[in-house]
């Protein structure tokens, strides 16, 4: 069973222990059904609902609608654990978890309503736009969205919609959806994060209440904790940016469990005793460790300028995004680097370090982790702007 990094459970505060310790009584149980994330393309309803009931899909609804509201730190800290357990679990807690903050944007009536449910779960779509037709009292929302992640054990659905799809500067709008809304594709088949049962969804003429949306841009929040007047982009990008260390960290595990029985071959001299191993080893824990310390000062920068504005905050919203990107490179390569190691024991799916590559590599393709981040970032140091409002 994969143990998770020591170093993502150590120096912790009590409320965010007490989350640690929910992901780490869950071992039992997801060891036990992993095999099945993989044929279902989802994870098993008994292991979703053990990871609500832990309350691991709350971590930032604000502390005035009963939730922990986590900092941006100790948030990391579960999305990393959970993810050292298995990447489909930790790409969930992120998104669900870190969907939960909307709870700092919409009517504090309205989250109460959503949230009332312990087992509330927001799928969230970026990656199209729907149209959303101005009425009385809202939008008649159509479109089809990809990548919801836990669309079949979903409440709400989140998507972006536009109210002049014919202008591509039309603002943005965030729509939410009740599950009856949607019809869900199941189109997940996939060779990493399988059991995020990530699908397409679409809706058809729905009526969206105008309390139940908001400027994707420059919207205004309802709770007055910090982490509700960051960037939504930056947040959003945060919120995911730590499963592809926690898999790393996994996967470091992994290795070195395998190493200390498995033996190199046509001798009984084991893995772990070879030098080049332990150096890989060795270099993969400082590999991980600056990548987290990297995304760690760049929240730290952006956290200390969102106050002040202008460039400063450009700037540190870009980093914070070349710190997501370098943060999984890092955890590809960490993978990548241990699987070569094993030998052919990696190819085995009963292998966790199959697994983890695979996982690493699918994590990595998210937008908000993306390369192009780089060049939003080398954009701003050549003098350019951005080049794009959604960073």
């Amino acid at each position: 069973m994969t143990r998770p990094d020591p170093d993502v459970i150590t120096g912790a505060s009590d409320r965010v222990c007490r989350q640690l310790e929910a992901v780490r009584a869950l071992a039992p149980l997801i060891a036990g059904q992993r095999n099945d994330f993989d044929g279902g393309r989802r994870l098993p309803d008994a292991a979703f609902g053990a990871l609500a009931d832990a309350g691991l899909f709350r971590l930032w609804l604000p502390e005035a609608l009963g939730g922990p509201e986590l900092s941006p730190f100790e948030f990391m800290r579960v999305v990393e654990a959970a993810s050292a357990l298995d990447g489909s679990v930790g790409w969930l807690v992120g998104n669900g978890g870190g969907m939960s903050r909307i709870g700092g944007y919409v009517d504090k009536a309205v989250a109460g309503e959503w949230f009332s449910d312990p087992r509330a779960f927001i799928a969230s779509s970026t990656g199209a736009v729907g149209t959303a037709i101005p009425v009385a009292g809202g939008y008649r929302l159509s479109g089809r969205w990809p990548f919801g992640s836990g669309a079949h054990h979903a409440t709400r659905f989140m998507v972006l919609a536009s109210v002049r799809p014919e202008d591509p500067d039309s603002p943005l709008l965030c729509c939410y959806l009740g599950r009856a809304d949607v019809t869900i594709l199941d189109n997940w088949h996939v060779s990493g994060l399988r059991g995020t049962g990530s699908c397409d969804f679409e809706a058809l003429d729905i009526f969206v209440p105008a309390a139940h949306a908001h400027p994707f841009l420059g919207l205004q929040p309802t709770q007055p904790g910090l982490l509700y007047r960051m960037p939504p982009s930056s947040v959003f990008a945060w919120s995911i940016c730590g499963v592809p260390l926690g898999i790393a960290s996994g996967a470091i595990c992994s290795f070195a469990e395998l190493a200390s029985r498995k033996s190199r071959p046509g001798t009984r001299a084991l893995l772990r005793d070879r030098e080049t191993v332990q150096a890989t080893v060795g270099r993969t824990r400082a590999m991980l460790r600056a990548a987290r310390a990297f995304l760690s000062d760049a929240m730290r920068d952006l956290m200390a300028v969102n106050e002040t504005g202008g460039e400063r905050l450009v700037e540190a919203r870009a980093t914070i995004r070349i710190a997501n990107a370098n943060a999984a490179e890092t955890a590809m390569s960490i993978t990548d680097m241990l699987a070569a190691s094993a030998g052919a024991a990696a190819i085995f799916e009963t292998c966790g370090l199959e697994r983890a590559a695979r996982d690493a590599h699918a994590a990595a393709k998210h937008v908000a982790m993306s390369p192009n981040n780089y060049v939003i970032a080398g954009r701003l140091v050549l003098g350019l702007d951005a080049g794009t409002a959604r960073f």
